[in-house]
């Protein structure tokens, strides 16, 4: 259905109003009767607990979902959108948090993409094209790169300069700092202001408080599919917005305990790990991981923090010369060599290896299955004979719905059918469930609201407190700092240093992660 525009107007001051909005997903309602507004040249931020409708309601704006009823108004016409091409002919474009890009063709291919014209394309054109938005509000682009030699940020600036080659003049951005540096985030909030000052509308979904306030103009919010209300981010504080969210108030502390009793559980020594394709992802790593504290694993995304965590729990090959020791006793004790064994092996060995991966539904959890029996994959081999015993992963499996509120039908419902931070909150809790002496953790609280976001941060701290060893790979530099007790900084596949959590700075970890600075590194530990 092509976008139409029908006969009532509103004042031209919105770029996009939407009234009533309501989407249902068989019996979940995912947005109920929903009323948004966005400014011309205003900077929205758009926030909510998981599971709150924050992105099916972006889905609707830029055409992916078709609403079940309301109205949707662009420049005070009101329109229908039922497809996304509908919301670029309309001059809306959606950065999503997973890039739609096609890795072998080069960025100006990728922009080009399935825009009408002729047969032959005018690459010199294309390019003059793209150098003129990157000129005009401080982007950096190469027509000629390739998507798979890009960098994760490269990659958001070339979705964004595509939306705005389609001639968006409203921008949605969901989660865009969720991989970034402190420094590229800067850049990015550059890039914003420019975009605002020439007339651009954007809207920003995220979970992180401290940058809504940084670079938004106001903050709407939406709570279990429903909207909450308002407000300007000038008279807001991270603590109104976090208890407008969750509609009660929030503790945002992290209560990070001293380290006490510190057991020595992993040596890594000279840990190198290739892909299938001969590229080196690990280049000799060394590092200690201790019980009873918290490991942070600071990088950019790709710089072998998912190598790392697969090395150890198993999944990964790893080069000759590399070496990863368990201590079962400690370092007093005799020491089990991980290289070559699989992950059923190392679990044989008594080894409890609990791991979060970064690829939720790929090797975390079966999207078909429902949420007792994903839990039911961790105990599955402790039944006798042909039958399982059902009652303790259902019984988990309640336990983790209620702890960790996840927003689900029911424990029947398959995992594929919640939203994103809900399906993390499933896999979380299983794993911390499982008492391990080691926890590997890749991007726990990725996608998650604040409130469960500190309730994951405290379950890491009483596992500390249990003596666990806790390798966590986060991406939010602000709570490694507030969450870690030493920081392994990663650059390009490389250990550029181990810091002192309670003494380094956002700034000093970001320059490592660039490799800008090489301090810090452990005496005999890299």
């Amino acid at each position: 259905m092509p976008a139409t525009i029908g006969v009532i107007r509103l004042a031209e001051e919105y770029a996009v109003k939407m009234v009533d909005i309501t989407k249902t997903f068989g019996a979940v309602t995912a947005n109920d009767r929903v009323h948004l507004e966005l400014k011309k040249g205003e900077i929205l931020s758009l926030l909510g607990e998981n599971g709150s409708g924050k992105t099916t309601l972006m889905n609707m704006l830029s055409g992916i979902y078709f609403p079940d009823s309301g109205h949707i108004f662009v420049d005070g016409q009101e329109v229908t959108i039922a497809s996304p091409h509908d919301a670029y002919t309309l001059g809306i474009g959606m950065v999503h948090q997973h890039f739609k890009l096609v890795d072998v063709l080069t960025a100006a291919e990728n922009i080009e993409l399935g825009l009408p014209g002729k047969l032959v394309v005018d690459k010199k054109a294309i390019g003059q094209r793209i150098r003129e938005i990157c000129d005009r509000y401080g982007f950096v682009v190469e027509p000629e790169k390739k998507v798979y030699d890009m960098s994760v940020s490269e990659k958001q600036t070339l979705e964004i300069v595509k939306a705005l080659y389609r001639g968006a003049n409203v921008l949605i951005l969901d989660e865009p700092t969720a991989v970034l540096t402190p420094q590229e985030t800067e850049r990015l909030f550059a890039v914003m202001r420019n975009m605002k000052a020439d007339g651009k509308s954007i809207i920003i979904i995220t979970h992180k408080l401290h940058e809504v306030l940084e670079i938004s103009d106001r903050v709407a919010v939406l709570r279990k599919g429903a909207y909450v209300g308002d407000m300007a981010t000038a008279g807001a504080d991270t603590q109104t917005l976090s208890d407008m969210m969750v509609g009660r108030a929030v503790d945002l502390n992290i209560d990070r305990a001293d380290p006490e009793n510190i057991i020595r559980r992993l040596e890594l020594r000279h840990l190198t790990v290739k892909d299938a394709d001969g590229v080196l992802r690990l280049d000799d790593i060394s590092l200690d991981v201790n019980g009873g504290e918290i490991l942070g694993v600071a990088g950019i995304s790709g710089c072998g923090q998912k190598e790392l965590l697969e090395a150890i729990a198993g999944l990964q090959e790893t080069e000759d010369g590399s070496s990863i020791k368990y201590f079962p006793q400690g370092a007093e004790g005799p020491a089990e060599e991980l290289i070559g064994q699989n992950p059923r092996t190392i679990a044989d060995m008594g080894i409890r290896l609990a791991f979060v991966p970064e690829d939720r539904l790929g090797m975390g959890l079966v999207g078909s299955m429902d949420l007792a029996d994903n839990m039911m994959l961790k105990s599955y081999r402790e039944g006798r004979g042909a039958f399982t015993d059902r009652k303790p992963p259902h019984k988990l499996a309640e336990s983790v719905v209620e702890e960790l509120e996840v927003v689900t039908p029911s424990i029947s419902t398959p995992v594929r059918r919640l939203s994103g931070g809900n399906v993390q909150k499933v896999l979380v809790g299983r794993e911390i469930a499982a008492q391990p002496t080691v926890l590997l953790s890749a991007y726990a609280v990725r996608g998650l609201d604040i409130n469960t976001s500190y309730t994951i941060y405290r379950l890491l701290n009483e596992q500390k407190q249990a003596g666990v060893a806790v390798l966590y790979v986060g991406e939010d530099l602000d709570v490694l700092l507030e969450l870690c007790d030493r920081i392994a900084v990663l650059c390009g596949g490389r250990l550029s240093g181990i810091l002192d959590a309670r003494t380094a700075t956002k700034e000093q970890v970001g320059f490592m992660m660039t490799n800008v600075a090489g301090t810090g590194r452990e005496e005999g530990k890299a």
